[in-house]
Parts: C-alpha cells; structure tokens; sequence
C-alpha cells in the first residue's frame, strides 16, 4: 500500500512539475501596448537628451540593465529604453521659442513611449514588422496608457536590423559615451 502511495504520489508531483513548467515557458508573453509604465524612468541614465523635431523635442533614457550594453552588442535582456516627448513652448506671437542656440524649448510633456526587451518577447510580433524581442508601448504624460499604431513603432525601428539592435540613435549614443552605455 506504501509503495502504491508512494508511486501516486511521485506521479502526481511529476504532473504537477510538467504543467508548471510547461505553463512557464508558455507563459503570458507581453503583446505590444501591455508593457507597465516605468514612472522611476527620469532616474535612468540618460541615453540622449534635447532630440530636436520639427515639432518636438525629445529625451531619451536606458535602464541600468540597458546601459550595460556595449557598441557591436544587442541590449541585453531586462533592458528598458524611454521616449519622453516634450511639446515646444510656444511665444506671445504662436510661434516656437527656441534658445540662444536655436533650439526648440520644451514646455509640456506629451506622451512616452517605451521599449523593453525580454527572452522571447517578440515572438507575438507580427511576422513583417519583428524587432529581435522588443516590445513597445505608449503613454500620456500621467503614465496612463494610450492607443497608438504598434506597426507604425515596428517599421520605423526595423530598419535599423540586428545590427543595432532595432534601436534608434544606436550609433550616437555609443559614440557619446566612448563605445559602452557607461
């Protein structure tokens, strides 16, 4: 009877062991737009700041899982890069201010977008439109999600290849720092 016990009760742990780890490896793999909003991200280190747009100025941030990252290399998984896009501060007369250099402004932010990587992230990507294992959401200036066109995200960043890792400014902000996120 023991032995009985003993072999239902292995069996049972085995089934049990297989479908935790089945449901883990199948587990839910965030889908663009489902990503948390990173609302600590003004204290990551600064990927590149003051990005100037014709209507829009731009600050760009990495997570220190991120800044690890050296140039010839992918992101490393857990890394987190923020869009912060400002909107320009408008004068007296309607138009854009800019500073003594020329540059736009910022007044108000508008909305952030984020970019995080994880093993296995991008397989839900649609075919076409994959970026290694990114995956990209928006926000409003108060961290609440917004609908934006994902594809739109993915084809702008897909040219960039592996080779950069599909991030924007790759080269330039290695440069900036000397060939590492340091």
């Amino acid at each position: 009877m023991k032995n009985t016990f003993a072999i239902a009760l292995a069996f049972i742990i085995g089934i049990g062991s297989f479908l935790f780890v089945s449901n883990a490896q199948s587990g839910s793999t965030p889908k663009d737009g489902e990503l948390s909003f990173p609302s600590d991200y003004e204290k990551f280190p600064k990927f590149l700041h003051g990005i100037q747009k014709p209507n829009a100025v731009r600050d760009l941030y990495v997570n220190p899982a991120g800044e690890k990252a050296h140039k010839g290399e992918a992101f490393p998984d857990g890394s987190v890069l923020v869009m912060a896009i400002f909107n320009p501060r408008k004068g007296t007369d309607g138009n854009f201010e800019k500073d003594a250099s020329g540059k736009l402004v910022k007044d108000q932010i508008a909305k952030v977008y984020v970019m995080e990587k994880q093993k296995g992230w991008g397989k839900n990507a649609p075919k076409d439109l994959k970026n290694g294992d990114w995956i990209y959401s928006a926000f409003s200036a108060d961290g609440k999600p917004i609908k934006v066109d994902y594809a739109k995200c993915r084809s702008c960043h897909l040219p960039l290849g592996e080779s950069k890792d599909f991030v924007q400014r790759y080269d330039e902000y290695f440069e900036k720092r000397g060939g590492h996120g340091h």
